[in-house]
């Protein structure tokens, strides 16, 4: 039997995808997704019904209760939505943790400040409601890529948010950062080196202080939990840079922060990358969250 040269090339191109569809439908159906809850009181003066709702992501069996992992994603403060993130939070599910992705208010509708108050109603919120869901309220971790590490670390490291919801205490137990921008928009704002910098004015407002304020880098104590921090070999200048001063810092309050450059990876890639479970920030991750970490990747591959 003949096949036509058009057939067989299909093939090739429908198989990836097929397989691929096949991988998400299983790691899907290894979790339990609950959409769209909002983290915020529609009675709020500021309720907004899209941005400030949350998905939870289960474990379907085991032991229960669990690490919890929020993640926040980036999208230089103006873009971004939890709904393409699915894939991490599922895959987070599938490897024993509950996993809770954000939505949170962007630019211009609001600035920095705002969104670092939304992150810290969505951690609030994780706290009080996450053993409904097989979580532990004591073990709550970050993990945030671009925008939303930088967001991630100052929910980290300012205490002062939480303070603002009537908590006592900072409720974050650590901190993933991946190719995280903003740890010191003081710094960065200032200098405007690069093209289209001024842009950042707009989430950040012309305000120094402001900047000082929503940046990590100068929260940072003794006191700040744990950071395992990636970062790009191929990423902007000013991410390697930013996060390399902020573990000079954390070292010099006396911690020892885990800094890994994977090489190769572009800012982009370094999200995109958590598709595979396997990946090196997953097999760290559950190491420094407390589980048994699976086979390792080698160090620096991106799956």
């Amino acid at each position: 039997m003949k096949f036509s040269p058009w057939l067989c090339g299909a093939v090739l191109l429908l198989t990836p995808v097929l397989l691929l569809a096949a991988h998400e439908y299983a790691t899907a159906r290894a979790s339990l997704r609950t959409a769209d809850l909002p983290y915020v009181a529609a009675a709020a003066p500021d309720f907004d019904a899209e941005r400030h709702r949350l998905d939870v992501y289960s474990p379907r069996k085991g032991t229960a209760p669990r690490p919890v992992v929020i993640f926040i994603h980036g999208g230089s403060w103006n873009s971004g939505s939890k709904d393409f993130y699915a894939f991490i939070g599922r895959r987070l599910a599938r490897q024993g943790l509950v996993a809770v992705v954000v939505n949170y208010r962007l630019s211009p509708q609001v600035q920095v400040p705002a969104m670092a108050f939304d992150c810290a109603r969505a951690v609030r919120w994780t706290e009080q409601h996450i053993r409904e869901y097989g979580g532990d309220p004591a073990r709550i971790f970050l993990l945030g890529h671009s925008a939303g590490g930088g967001l991630a670390a100052l929910l980290a490291t300012d205490n002062a948010l939480f303070a603002r919801l009537g908590q006592p205490h900072n409720p974050v137990r650590g901190v993933v950062l991946d190719d995280a921008a903003g740890l010191n928009m003081y710094t960065y704002l200032q200098k405007q080196q690069y093209p289209g910098d001024a842009a950042y004015l707009v989430p950040f407002g012309p305000d120094a202080r402001v900047w000082q304020q929503v940046s990590p880098y100068y929260h940072l104590t003794r006191q700040s939990p744990p950071f395992l921090v990636f970062v790009g070999g191929k990423t902007y200048p000013s991410i390697r840079s930013s996060s390399e001063e902020f573990c000079q810092r954390l070292r010099d309050l006396g911690q020892a922060p885990r800094f890994t450059v994977l090489p190769g990876k572009k800012h982009a890639a370094m999200v995109l990358q958590l598709y595979w479970p396997r990946n090196i920030i997953y097999q760290q991750l559950k190491e420094f969250v407390g589980l048994p970490p699976t086979s390792a990747a080698p160090a620096g591959a991106g799956h």
